[in-house]
């Protein structure tokens, strides 16, 4: 069984994992949020100067709980795209120090290809054939899966404006709840009625592409209307339904239209509390598996990275190498990323 470290340094988290037999052994998270928060959103170079400093205690911290050393490990793995420009050059330069440094292949990997492996991290290998819907600010994607280290990633239908995530953060300052957007809303929904504000379900009977930029524009008027008529708890559990039903509507009509029986959903979003509770009440009368990794593994994280890392070097995979170069809007179509420098 191969033993490969992962680094993740897309956005504002900063993440180093070690992995091997489909089993995390050790990991370590550092987060730069409370540096964003006073600015509503992620600015690129806090995040990357975070990242610098935080990178190489976080693979300390995650080898010694892994109690590995760099002789026990076959490959590194890092995050090479899609992300924040330069908060992704920062983590491929220091995984290319360690893959010189200690004579280790280094494979490049899709940021979102790491959400979906997450997964396998708590309910095991994922099955020949399934559908991942990936729910983060972003990126959300509906996406139709084979074997994830050897197989084309199928996308079935994305999100043609603002993503889940995006809209969670900017509903959250129309409503003054505050950065990040996708907790504040949650916990502001636990004391509403989800049915008191009927916000919009977009494009739910049109395929499976997503739209969240009109609902986010309809409860700004609501607001500016006098929103009063209903408490803000109201209009975050509303808003929060809105978004729910639409994603878990598609996901389980998708997994119908191909004749899938396994749904897993993975990213940030998919630790919101309604989210996993309406896709496992609508998996459930479907006869569908629904996969939701636990809220650790949902956001940003070294972990996921090394388990596709992991995959990758069991499936044969050529390694990037040195020329490893990183792509910010890096399409997904496989989970092995490596662009090259020039």
């Amino acid at each position: 069984m191969a033993v490969v470290l992962g680094i993740e340094s897309s956005c504002d988290e900063t993440g180093a994992g070690v992995v091997s037999g489909g089993r995390l052994l050790g990991s370590a998270l550092s987060s730069s949020m409370d540096e964003h928060a006073r600015f509503g959103g992620v600015v690129p170079e806090i995040a990357a100067r975070a990242h610098l400093h935080a990178l190489a205690p976080c693979v300390r911290t995650a080898m010694a709980e892994a109690d590995v050393r760099p002789s026990d490990l076959d490959a590194i793995a890092v995050t090479s795209g899609p992300g924040l420009s330069t908060a992704l050059q920062t983590g491929v330069a220091a995984a290319k120090a360690y893959a010189l440094a200690w004579n280790l292949p280094l494979y490049g990997v899709h940021h979102l290809a790491g959400h979906v492996a997450a997964d396998s991290l708590e309910h095991g290998p994922l099955p020949g054939r399934s559908v991942a819907l990936i729910v983060s600010g972003g990126h959300t994607s509906l996406l139709l899966l084979g074997d994830l280290a050897r197989d084309p990633i199928v996308h079935l239908g994305d999100t043609r404006d603002d993503a889940a995530g995006e809209a969670f953060d900017k509903v959250a300052r129309i409503l003054g709840l505050g950065y990040p957007g996708g907790p504040a809303v949650d916990r502001a929904a636990r004391d509403g009625s989800a049915t008191a504000v009927r916000f919009p379900r977009a494009m739910l009977g049109a395929g499976f592409d997503f739209s969240f930029s009109g609902l986010k524009t309809a409860v700004a008027r609501h607001v500016e209307a006098g929103g009063t008529r209903a408490p803000l708890a109201d209009v975050a559990a509303s808003f929060q339904e809105a978004v729910a039903d639409v994603l878990t509507a598609k996901a389980v009509a998708a997994c119908r239209a191909h004749g899938v029986d396994t749904l897993t959903i993975v990213g940030g979003v998919a630790a919101n509390r309604r989210l996993r509770e309406l896709a496992a009440s609508r998996c459930a009368a479907a006869g569908l598996v629904l996969r939701v990794p636990p809220p650790r593994l949902c956001t940003d994280n070294g972990a996921m990275i090394a388990t596709v890392g992991e995959l990758l070097v069991d499936a044969g995979a050529p390694p990037a190498g040195l020329t490893l170069a990183t792509d910010p809007s890096a399409p997904l179509t496989q989970a092995a990323l490596a662009p090259t420098s020039r």
